[in-house]
């Protein structure tokens, strides 16, 4: 009995979408749990950029995780204006989270 091909592979695709939607769906519950939606949007600027925005000026930017990571961890100002961005402890969003968020952040389009 000859085996359909699409047999094998449809559930193999199925996996592999779910794989690759998991992080981004994992990394916006983050940035919600951790509240930062309080001040930034994906596509809509608040009191901070949006997300779409910090993607696009850091774009092929090597050295923009960790200094993202440091800008949000212990706060800064004079990127995006005058209102500065306020630290986010640890207590509150863990580093293995910060970089996640800071990483879905960047691959925004």
């Amino acid at each position: 009995m000859k085996q359909n091909p699409l047999a094998l592979t449809l559930p193999l695709l199925a996996v592999t979408l779910l794989a690759v939607a998991t992080p981004a769906k994992a990394s916006e519950a983050i940035v919600k749990k951790a509240r930062c939606v309080a001040c930034h949007a994906v596509d809509a600027k608040r009191v901070g950029p949006a997300y779409k925005d910090v993607a696009a000026k850091y774009k092929g930017d090597s050295k923009a995780p960790t200094m993202l990571f440091e800008k949000v961890r212990h706060g800064g100002s004079g990127n995006w204006g005058s209102v500065p961005m306020l630290p986010h402890a640890a207590d509150k969003i863990s580093d293995e989270d910060l970089k996640a968020a800071v990483g879905w952040i960047l691959a925004l389009e």
